[in-house]
């Protein structure tokens, strides 16, 4: 093997790494994002029905004497 193509496959090879670990922290990142993104959703979700339970039944308000 020559050596212009053992240092072609080098520097290849080099770039492949960098990408790959590049994409691995965009991945990383990624993650977190949705974790925290679930976390507000289920945060979201629990104030959601807390202030439905706070609200009166439906069937038991009486309408105005006008209706």
């Amino acid at each position: 093997m020559s050596d212009q193509r053992l240092n072609d496959l080098e520097i290849r090879f080099t770039e492949q790494d960098q990408k790959l670990s590049e994409l691995s922290d965009m991945v990383s990142r990624q993650w977190d994002e949705i974790e925290a993104l679930k976390r507000q959703l289920l945060s979201a979700k629990d104030r959601i029905v807390s202030l439905e339970d706070a609200l009166p039944d439906p069937n038991s308000i009486e309408k105005p004497p006008h209706y």
